[in-house]
């Protein structure tokens, strides 16, 4: 097994104001050549939109890109006719492929938006752009991995181009689960949103970040009430 540790307060940050962004791997002004990637998981990004405000149209291709809002009201409107509001127990995926232009704004006046920006590199490129959101706190459990991506249309949770699985972890206090990796050749980057976990001997807070590979499997215990993302993604692109 390996392992790499990153600590909330190692990673990027960028304050422009109406938008306060923390970077988990390199990302515009933010570059850091030993934290390029984690395999294809390329952009974890954890955003704070300040009220009335939010990034104009601007074009993306052949990426995955899935949004997790935590707060607050986030709209959306791309290229291909979509216009649509993301909240708190939702989920949203753009497969831009070809090509996509799209913009996000905190639509709301008087509170901030907070959400996760998660880019994923593809394993076919250049197909037809897609949009797709769906409500994933119907299906919540507390102490059980719920799975909100995989690469199955068919499965649970949304879907994208890449043999890649999420689940959030919603775990009490002192509850441990083992999770086990989909397939040979990945890893899984864990990230706590909220609350104290531990893998091994590491314990994690708050916003930490832990990547796991060459393992079949590790035991994710919960040190507080926790909520937790788990991005199993391939570690060869």
């Amino acid at each position: 097994m390996k392992t790499v540790y990153h600590k909330a307060d190692s990673r990027g940050f960028a304050d422009h104001g109406w938008l306060k962004s923390y970077h988990s791997f390199s990302f515009a002004n933010y570059y850091n050549p030993e934290r390029m990637s984690f395999g294809a998981l390329r952009v974890l990004n954890d955003d704070q939109v300040s009220s009335g405000m939010g990034f104009g149209a601007h074009p993306h291709s052949n990426m995955e890109i899935i949004s997790i809002p935590l707060e607050g009201d986030l709209e959306h409107k791309d290229s291909m006719g979509t216009t649509a509001v993301i909240r708190k127990g939702e989920i949203q995926v753009m497969s831009a492929g070809t090509g996509v232009q799209h913009s996000e704004y905190n639509r709301n006046q008087d509170e901030l938006v907070k959400f996760l920006q998660i880019w994923v590199i593809p394993n076919k490129m250049n197909v037809e752009p897609r949009y797709d959101q769906i409500r994933i706190s119907e299906n919540s459990e507390v102490n059980a991995f719920q799975q909100i991506l995989s690469p199955n249309p068919n499965d649970d949770g949304v879907w994208i181009y890449q043999d890649a699985w999420f689940n959030l972890a919603n775990f009490n206090e002192g509850y441990s689960q083992e999770y086990r990796l989909n397939n040979e050749g990945n890893g899984v980057y864990v990230f706590v949103l909220k609350g104290s976990a531990k893998i091994g001997d590491q314990v994690l807070g708050t916003r930490d970040g832990f990547g796991i590979w060459e393992t079949d499997g590790f035991l994710l215990e919960a040190v507080a009430d926790s909520e937790i993302l788990l991005m199993e993604v391939p570690m060869v692109i």
